[in-house]
């Protein structure tokens, strides 16, 4: 029997595990419930545990039984988005405001999946290291981990992090040599002038209008100062300012993130977003104030580790069902940070979005049950493969 045969026997199972995570989801570093629940089942298995590294963050260790070798790790996300379901799946969030909107209910299973065969299977040289990593959402989770010594704690030789991925067909697998997945800041941009009624507007400093006239601006940064082939986005995602129909007032605030393939690009945007809403706030007589919290770094794979990565890939799926992927995904991951300081490489397993979702982030979204077991099958194939005497 293969791998993927023998964990497809368990699918349902799986199944249960992912409705589960679902069932209960928390944000970034408050994953409390959801780690217990991680560090449970490894320990049933004899796994060695080490609990709250990063705060919420969990980590496994399987040592193989043919001999001291390299070792590499496995990396699972476990937060959840703040933004409340609308599915209709009998596992719905039962947490309101919060919901598994981008699929780390499925990674943590597939991980755990291939944890518990790899615990039972231990024919291969060296070590393996499982990262159930927390805050993968924009709360910093792996800078947290490595703060709080991942790799001096854990040495490790290589990296490997999978993301399910809607735009990739049901079951097969992408991967990347270099760039894989955007750098991204969260900016924000906080604008104060002199409040007025609002049928003086000549005793005021609106900050209302520099506001306006900076969203419009800030569109025209990627346009104008960044080559046609460098990709970079800017999306102003939230103004708040206000709270009366007939007062200007005092103060107004923007925010939004960035996303570029270079350091470069990235320093280039912030300088521009920096020196566009300093110089609309003079010409409206208002202050501004800029503050950038960069997000995660350039994911860049390994092209090495990615030839690898693909080759157990291909090894569970098929060759026509694992390729490299044409282009890079605009969306951000800090993976990157984590791949930084070990080689690494990252890879797409499709899956469909059902009850309504096309995409990830959408309040009807659900991971696809069908692909727990490839998940796994592909955990456990790159790591013997990787680690084979």
């Amino acid at each position: 029997m293969s791998v993927l045969e023998d964990l497809r026997s368990r699918e349902a199972e799986y199944a249960k595990w992912r409705h589960e995570f679902h069932r209960h989801p928390e944000l970034g570093l408050e994953e409390v419930w959801t780690s217990g629940v991680v560090a449970e089942k490894l320990k049933s298995w004899g796994i060695e545990v080490t609990e709250h590294v990063g705060r919420t963050g969990v980590v496994g260790v399987i040592h193989g039984n043919l001999g001291p070798g390299r070792t590499i790790a496995l990396r699972s996300d476990m937060d959840a988005l703040s933004m409340p379901e609308e599915g209709s799946c009998e596992w719905k969030s039962q947490n309101q405001g919060k919901m598994h909107g981008c699929g780390h209910d499925g990674h943590m299973t597939m991980l755990l999946a291939a944890a518990e065969y790899l615990s039972q299977h231990k024919d291969f040289k060296g070590t393996i290291v499982l990262i159930f990593q927390p805050g993968e959402e924009g709360a910093g989770g792996a800078l947290e981990m490595m703060k709080d010594g991942l790799f001096k704690r854990f040495p490790c030789d290589e990296i490997y992090g999978m993301h399910n991925w809607t735009d990739v067909p049901v079951g097969q697998v992408r991967c990347r040599h270099g760039a894989t997945m955007a750098g991204q800041d969260f900016f924000s941009i906080h604008l104060k002038g002199k409040g007025s009624h609002a049928s003086a507007p000549h005793l005021s400093a609106d900050p209302v209008l520099a506001a306006s006239l900076l969203v419009t601006a800030l569109q025209q940064i990627a346009s104008r100062n960044i080559a046609p082939l460098d990709p970079a986005v800017i999306s102003v995602t939230k103004i708040h300012t206000g709270s009366a129909f007939n007062v200007i007032p005092e103060t107004a605030e923007i925010g939004g993130c960035t996303r570029f393939f270079s350091n470069e690009t990235g320093e280039l945007l912030r300088k521009r977003i920096r020196e566009v809403a300093e110089h609309i706030a003079i010409s409206c007589g208002v202050s501004a104030k800029v503050e950038f919290d960069p997000i995660a770094a350039v994911l860049m794979s390994d092209p090495k580790l990615s030839d690898a990565f693909l080759a157990a890939a291909r090894e569970v799926v098929g060759d026509a069902n694992a390729d490299f992927a044409e282009l890079p995904q605009m969306a951000s991951e800090d993976f990157s940070y984590l791949s930084q300081e070990v080689p690494g490489a990252y890879c797409f397993l499709g899956g469909q979005a059902p009850y309504g979702a096309k995409n990830l982030h959408n309040p009807c979204f659900d991971f696809d049950d069908r692909v727990l077991a490839v998940g796994a099958a592909i955990w456990v194939t790159i790591a013997r493969n990787r680690l084979a005497a």
